[in-house]
């Protein structure tokens, strides 16, 4: 039987498939560690130099090319606009988890926890990780009473948690990502959330046009594909490394970086989504386009990502959201 070096858990507390392919994974690993070394000398030049983070093509391709973990927090906070933010209101945190708790927001945000990462060694019941997702999503629904609590950002402020091993820095990011890089996805309507989806859905009638006639053939909506990947901004759907490169640069250029993991996905498995002849195959292929190779591969796949889909911008984006937005409030309005 051959052996790996790679523990059943992976350096996140994530228990490994059974069906795990340790032998792809080692592969892509003892090229993908070099990588990691070459990159985490170059941020830490970067930032010992005392050079600043504001956006410029620099930091861009810094940020691409994969941010070390050991830097994620200080990178994450300074180019989000978090760290602005929290030093506005550096008591806020504190004083939310001070105040009384609404007896209604604690059993929705009990409720939820134990659903959180089951998988996760460090969300088991013996583990502190519950005690502080609950601090933080509940600071963040007293914080914000239009959002409060809604199913998804578990996952989001979980896997922070995870990351950042700190309950204050998660606070702000989800603060950044529900309210300036996502703003509507988390409301009790969801509306950008459905806007985004019907954007992804006209994007792929732009470019990849046979898939997005096969889809319709077929009667998969594009909500059932695709509502999971953004609420959950792919926590939960691809690997967990894959996910948090595709998270730096969410947190650096926006929403956008979504449309473009989406269209890769799709255009890369064009062949395969096409094949599918009926309904329940078409749904089940876009489960397993998540699971492959090529989703492992987290620096080919990040690579992908800003040339398979080609030029997006965020005007494009801005455009038919504000259309496809105005178009349903007419439809609205017509009833």
């Amino acid at each position: 039987m051959a052996t790996t070096s790679f523990s059943k858990v992976d350096e996140y507390g994530f228990e490994r498939p059974e069906d795990f392919n340790y032998a792809l994974y080692e592969e892509f690993m003892s090229a993908y560690l070099r990588v990691l070394a070459k990159r985490a000398k170059k941020w830490s030049d970067l930032l010992s130099d005392g050079k600043s983070l504001k956006k410029n093509v620099t930091i861009k391709r810094y940020v691409r090319k994969g941010i070390p973990s050991g830097h994620r927090n200080a990178v994450w906070m300074l180019v989000s606009g978090a760290q602005m933010k929290r030093e506005q209101s550096p008591d806020l945190y504190k004083r939310l988890l001070e105040t009384p708790f609404e007896k209604e927001l604690v059993d929705i945000v009990k409720t939820d926890l134990p659903r959180t990462f089951p998988d996760n060694i460090y969300f088991n019941k013996t583990a502190n990780h519950q005690a502080h997702l609950f601090n933080v999503l509940i600071a963040y629904a007293h914080n914000n009473k239009d959002v409060g609590y809604c199913q998804g950002l578990n996952y989001i402020a979980g896997l922070l948690l995870l990351v950042t091993n700190d309950e204050e820095i998660t606070f702000w990011l989800l603060k950044i990502l529900v309210e300036v890089i996502l703003p509507d996805y988390y409301t009790r309507t969801m509306d950008g959330l459905i806007t985004d989806i019907e954007v992804l859905s006209e994007l792929v009638r732009i470019k990849v046009p046979d898939v997005h006639q096969h889809v319709k053939n077929m009667g998969l909506p594009w909500a059932v594909i695709s509502t999971k990947w953004f609420v959950c901004l792919f926590a939960e759907v691809l690997p967990t490394e894959t996910v948090l490169r595709i998270w730096d640069c969410l947190f650096y250029e926006g929403s956008k970086v979504l449309f473009r993991v989406c269209l890769t996905l799709i255009k890369q498995n064009r062949a395969n989504i096409l094949q599918c002849n009926d309904f329940s195959s078409l749904a089940e292929c876009f489960k397993e386009i998540v699971k492959n190779s090529f989703t492992v591969n987290c620096h080919l796949f990040m690579q992908s990502i800003f040339k398979v889909p080609g030029s997006l911008s965020n005007a494009q984006i801005l455009k038919l959201r504000e259309q496809l937005a105005r178009e349903r409030l007419e439809k609205g309005t017509d009833r």
